[in-house]
């Protein structure tokens, strides 16, 4: 499997071929060869179905029967390729050559791929476009650079201050806790401080302990599971007890939620019933939904496991067998790789969960968490020892 895209004649071209044949797009317009305009460039695919936009003008390939997943495992390359001879024949139109040019701002799948000196595991005979000390994100928030003797300066707008306008003027004197997040309040020229794990207050600077997690609507743990190498992948287990009276939420996503490429396991509820979806690989989601009525919200405290025995799947609430379903008969993939990540009543800050679950759970959870366990573990998880942020003591 591979994807490419490459300049050609002028055309920008996108090739793909996930396992039965090789699509190609082309762009209809030309790109400037003059050096000096840049091009915004977006293109992927939807399953088999492709997409590719160059400066505004978008064309699509339209899907046909066929395999739907790009399954490569490879590093990725940009610019060019460490050999020629590592590139497929079919994935550029002439004989492979590197690209001559200036690149900037790469996202693939919403994540930003940092084209500095330190980030990437390698490259070669790659300089400094800008040919300054002013790059083009050198200056946040529409800070505008101005080159200095001494390196660069910004010039900010009025409401950020900082070297780089990376701090907004509401929290240039706050007295949040050194661990706390200022989250500025423009409307109100205030500010409001957002607690780390561990501490509470208006400052967050009380210290606090809780073995019941408290999760406000905007809040998130993220657990990382130091057993995970040991772990029999193909037979999971997790417990835990919750109350909310909340009809919407996710309670937890055993899983990186990185990308749509991660397995997970996610528990949450959805219109007021226990919803449970399992990803096993090539991102077919399963949802099991308790049909019956179910009284999760109504701020009883409520104990769920979910077992999953290769691709057999067992869900008890309140210790009574709700769903028992194998999601796939085939046994095509029978292992949870959940990058020993765990994450309780969402993701992090400025992740929304109805975007990093494309669409399977609406909101954070507003409840209470306890008692969890991973696997046949003997121990609860001490939760308030992982990463988190506005979780308080639920006691």
């Amino acid at each position: 499997d591979f994807l490419s895209i490459s300049l050609l004649n002028g055309f920008i071209q996108l090739r793909y071929n996930l396992g039965d044949k090789t699509v190609i797009l082309q762009s209809v317009q030309k790109v400037h060869a003059n050096g000096n305009t840049w091009h915004s460039l977006k293109a992927g695919r939807v399953g088999n179905e492709g997409y590719l936009d160059l400066d505004g003008i978008n064309i699509t390939q339209e899907a046909s029967p066929g395999m739907n997943v790009l399954d490569t495992h490879t590093d990725f390359f940009v610019g060019g390729v460490s050999s020629l001879n590592l590139v497929n024949s079919m994935a550029v139109e002439n004989e492979p050559t590197g690209f001559t040019g200036c690149i900037r701002e790469i996202f693939v799948n919403n994540r930003e791929l940092k084209l500095t000196v330190t980030d990437p595991k390698g490259g070669a005979n790659v300089g400094d476009c800008d040919g300054t000390t002013c790059g083009y994100t050198v200056c946040k928030n529409n800070g505008t650079c101005q080159v200095e003797n001494s390196g660069f300066s910004c010039s900010c707008p009025r409401e950020w201050v900082g070297s780089t306008c990376e701090q907004s003027i509401h929290c240039s004197q706050n007295r949040c806790g050194s661990q706390a997040l200022c989250i500025p309040q423009p409307t109100s020229f205030s500010y409001i401080c957002v607690c780390a794990l561990g501490w509470s207050g208006k400052y967050c600077d009380s210290k606090i302990k809780f073995f019941i997690a408290k999760f406000t609507g905007n809040s998130y743990i993220k657990y990382t599971d130091p057993y995970y190498g040991k772990r029999d992948l193909q037979y999971s287990r997790i417990s835990l007890n919750f109350t909310t009276n909340q009809t919407e939420g996710l309670i937890v996503w055993m899983g990186k939620g990185e990308d749509e490429d991660n397995d997970f396991l996610a528990i949450g509820l959805a219109n007021g019933t226990l919803k449970v979806v399992i990803n096993l690989g090539e991102r077919i989601s399963v949802p099991l939904i308790h049909s019956k009525y179910s009284s999760c919200c109504d701020e009883r405290w409520h104990f769920v496991t979910v077992v999953q025995n290769q691709t057999c799947i067992k869900v008890y609430l309140d210790e009574e067998l709700i769903i028992f379903e194998d999601i796939d008969p085939h046994r095509k993939y029978t292992a949870l790789n959940y990058g020993g990540i765990c994450y309780f009543g969402g993701f992090e800050i400025g992740r929304k969960v109805n975007i990093v679950t494309t669409g399977l759970f609406q909101k954070e959870f507003t409840g209470k968490i306890k008692d969890v366990v991973l696997f046949q573990d003997s121990k609860k998880i001490q939760l308030i020892k992982a990463e988190g942020y506005n979780v308080y003591n639920g006691n």
